[in-house]
């Protein structure tokens, strides 16, 4: 219990900074896609994955994810992976298992983030690269 009390913690703190990051335009050659598919296990595990490209980050760069209902305001996060931004396009894989019936098999919306947390007065604060939404269908693996 004390590591799902802690990643909710390091989720909230990242939430806050989200909320209170400025928000800058995708370079042109930046990009994050979401796969038309993710999966839904039995035990309600997502995964969802896609593709990325970024370039110049100073900072440790992350692909997070988030999936919800088509026409639902809260999204669930699942997972995040470490990016490389060497300009070549790489494929993302996140799994997470959000709460019980939160989204099941079928329509969903998926939002995945490119983002970069650079240092600036000693606390990290998010830059974002790219960000894409899509609709997505989560299948029985």
């Amino acid at each position: 219990m004390p590591v799902r009390t802690a990643a909710l913690g390091a989720a909230s703190a990242t939430a806050l900074l989200l909320l209170l990051a400025p928000t800058t335009p995708a370079a042109p050659f930046e990009s994050v896609t979401v796969d038309p598919t993710g999966t839904i296990a039995a035990d309600g595990t997502v995964t969802l994955s896609g593709t990325y490209r970024c370039t110049g980050g100073t900072g440790p760069v992350f692909v997070s994810s988030s999936v919800g209902a088509p026409d639902a305001d809260v999204r669930h996060g699942i997972g995040g992976t470490r990016a490389i931004c060497d300009g070549a396009e790489h494929r993302w894989q996140n799994t997470g298992t959000p709460r019980p019936d939160a989204v099941k098999p079928g329509p969903a919306q998926v939002e995945a983030t490119l983002m970069e947390l650079r240092t600036g007065g000693g606390l990290p604060l998010p830059t974002f690269h790219a960000q894409s939404k899509q609709d997505v269908t989560l299948v029985k693996p």
